[in-house]
């Protein structure tokens, strides 16, 4: 599986991207996943129901199973997991697009976009952010600008840094 990132910082646009990048590459014949970092809580289950309450009791899994789709949860109760014990968690594919985990080591995509973020900008200092995308002129790039609107052209771009395309 070949992992490659979509990073910036909050309200930048990276879900947005992420959406057009698994359509558009999915679209072209391989196979996707994705994975969000989240910095807050999250419970996909609803207390109360017989699912929450296995995990209350202990269960280190809980897997809920239906006709359309499965999830499983996992309860650890320790340190938050590291992006390679997730990704050795998920089945096999062409293509996962990570979308956080912004000081991790894979090839990322810097989102950017002037006067969302008071921050400066991740690439200058990781050499792993290997473009960034973004609606605006950013003249001194160490990196190529993508056009954050042209879902195409930034798959183009990552798909040739993974070796899908010539």
């Amino acid at each position: 599986m070949k992992i490659y990132g979509v990073i910036g910082w909050q309200n930048s646009g990276k879900t947005t991207l992420m959406e057009r990048l698994v359509r558009e590459i999915t679209g072209r014949g391989l196979s996707v996943s994705t994975v969000k970092h989240v910095h807050h809580h999250v419970d996909l289950d609803q207390p109360g129901k017989d699912t929450w309450r296995h995990r209350e009791a202990g269960a280190a899994e809980v897997v809920l199973a239906s006709s359309k789709r499965f999830a499983i949860l996992r309860e650890h109760r320790g340190p938050e997991p590291d992006l390679t014990a997730v990704l050795a968690r998920l089945a096999p594919v062409d293509l996962v697009l990570v979308e956080g985990y912004k000081r991790d080591s894979h090839p990322k995509i810097e989102v950017w976009r002037e006067g969302i973020a008071d921050r400066p900008m991740i690439q200058p200092g990781d050499p792993l952010v290997r473009a960034v995308a973004s609606d605006a002129a950013l003249p001194g790039l160490s990196v190529p600008l993508l056009d954050l609107n042209d879902a195409s052209a930034v798959a183009d771009f990552i798909l040739k840094e993974c070796g899908f395309a010539p």
